[in-house]
């Protein structure tokens, strides 16, 4: 099932169980789903949806530190909670091993061991990784770790 109409499933299950909020998160989910179909006029395809998915994850994460920066803790739960919602259609996150391995595979791969050159390990190890849900900034540390 595609995840728009997952979603769209989800959306009806929110509206008639009330909960305001789950719906209200679903919504700006198929909203941001949309808005990709309508912008580029094709069709979602796994990667793009990933790629949303992570934008919208990365988003939450941002707002909820700025808003426990600002001392907001109510605003920072909501944008938590909207997070958790986002992450449950997601792939799961690659174990250690498997980070620590599609590294490897990279190094090994491309043959680059100095930082100058980290951008094509990068690279190299996201295609690995690809259909797992990555956070770019922590595998960019741990690749910069190796190569130093």
């Amino acid at each position: 099932m595609a995840l728009i109409d997952q979603v769209s499933k989800d959306m009806v299950a929110a509206m008639k169980g009330h909960e305001a909020t789950r719906l209200d998160a679903l919504r700006m989910l198929k909203t941001a789903l949309m808005k990709y179909k309508v912008d580029t006029m094709k069709e979602l395809d796994e990667q793009s949806e990933l790629q949303i998915l992570n934008m919208l994850v990365k988003q939450r994460r941002e707002s909820a530190d700025m808003f426990r920066k600002g001392n907001r803790p109510e605003l920072a739960d909501k944008e938590e909670a909207e997070l958790k919602l986002i992450e449950a259609y997601m792939p799961s996150a690659p174990t250690e091993a498997e980070i620590d391995a599609a590294i490897a595979a990279a190094l090994s791969e491309t043959g680059n061991a100095s930082v100058k050159q980290m951008g094509v390990v990068m690279k190299a190890a996201q295609a690995k990784l690809a259909g797992k849900r990555v956070d770019g900034k922590a595998l960019s540390d741990r690749v910069r770790a190796k190569l130093s």
